[in-house]
């Protein structure tokens, strides 16, 4: 796996200061977790699923979600499971290298176990599993763990296997984890929970979507989820406890929903001066109709406030996740001086635009250094217009 792997070689030399590294399913999962990019996700009662996976794992989709919750009405959770278990038993003869790193989205523990037991040596093709309304007000969380836990140890992927492990993803979306009055106790429950289970957790999701709904809202194209106060302020306390950095969780941002053009209320914010330079004034208009300015305002605000990688829908929004996601050559530099640095003090970054403070700035160079082994270091004066150009092209 290779984030911009689709690009040709004499666009990646054009592009790129420093490539994406090769990754694998055995890399540092803190890597893995910084690398997961926009992570797709697809009904489990989908026609055609195992295709469909294999084809965004050609254009560059690194991280797939099939969902057995909230996906998936109520009536048809039996269909959808045996539709899952079909692509899986398909996929697992497939070269593991040539896959996205999949994700179960399961309902309960119970669900979890069942479908994992049932997929027997096809389990072999799942990373792992997403636990949704995650909390332990009710045992629910630490009943996802333990049943996680036990099915790595009936498929031998725990003990001396530890490595090959399947994951979790925890989503914080549950009304104990929104509601004013319980949200800084359960969310430091869930903490301590997942930190007695550090080996077995990747990174920790936002819902943002269940989290409005607890309001009756939902953002509109013309707005980030950062317009919307209240979930923003729950946004902040899970960065506030989740993403110190003695803690060190990689938490993502959350799912961006819209893909099909609607009327504009608001004049967008998605400056054409950086299209122009690049003589890509159409891009911009399709970036307009495809509604993915709103897209691109969001992640920026995501990375503003320590998130990283996003939860997308659909297959147009790959791409542009990942292209804001690559580092710039002026952050990589100041990164790496940053880092490269001991005692303290100060010292103009080697642009000369700003003044890079050595021990305040640490842990952002760390970072940002880890996020340009996972997505690169763009050449001095290539922007993401570029990169998205060639990535949609």
């Amino acid at each position: 796996m290779q984030h911009f792997r689709a690009l040709p070689e004499s666009a990646k030399d054009r592009l790129f200061h420093l490539r994406p590294e090769v990754l694998h399913r055995t890399s540092d999962p803190g890597l893995l977790a910084v690398a997961l990019g926009a992570t797709l996700y697809s009904p489990a009662n989908r026609s055609g699923l195992a295709a469909g996976i294999r084809k965004q794992a050609g254009a560059g989709c690194l991280s797939i979600v099939i969902c057995l919750e909230d996906a998936v009405p109520d009536d048809e959770v039996p269909a959808a499971e045996e539709n899952l278990l079909t692509a899986l038993a398909e996929l697992s003869q497939d070269d593991p290298g040539e896959l996205p790193l999949i994700f179960i989205r399961c309902r309960t523990p119970e669900q979890l176990l069942d479908v994992g037991r049932r997929a027997g040596a096809a389990l072999g093709a799942v990373y792992g599993f997403v636990l949704p309304k995650f909390e332990n007000e009710t045992g629910r969380g630490r009943a996802f763990m333990v049943a996680l836990q036990q099915l790595n140890e009936e498929a031998g992927r725990g003990g001396a296997s530890a490595a090959q492990a399947l994951k979790a993803m925890p989503i914080i979306e549950d009304l104990s984890t929104t509601h004013l009055e319980s949200r800084v106790r359960v969310l430091t429950d869930n903490l301590a929970l997942i930190e007695e289970f550090r080996e077995l957790v990747l990174c920790v999701r936002i819902g943002a979507t269940d989290m409005s709904s607890a309001f009756g809202l939902r953002r509109s194209r013309d707005l980030t989820i950062y317009n919307v106060k209240v979930v923003a302020n729950i946004i902040g306390d899970v960065v506030n406890i989740f993403g110190r950095r003695q803690n060190g969780w990689v938490i993502s941002g959350p799912v961006w929903e819209h893909f099909v053009n609607t009327e504009r209320v608001l004049r967008t914010q998605l400056r054409s001066s950086p299209f122009e330079a690049v003589n890509e004034g159409e891009l911009r208009q399709r970036i307009l109709m495809d509604n993915l300015d709103g897209l691109i305002r969001e992640i920026e605000l995501d990375l503003a406030n320590g998130l990283l990688g996003k939860t997308v829908i659909h297959p147009t929004h790959v791409p542009v996740v990942h292209s804001m996601c690559v580092v710039s050559h002026e952050e990589y530099l100041d990164a790496r001086d940053i880092a490269g640095s001991a005692g303290g003090g100060v010292k103009a970054s080697s642009y000369g635009n700003k003044m890079n403070e050595l021990k305040p700035h640490r842990a952002w160079a760390e970072r940002t250094l880890l996020r340009a082994r996972a997505f690169g270091v763009a050449r001095p004066g290539v922007n993401f217009v570029e990169l998205l150009e060639a990535s949609m092209r």
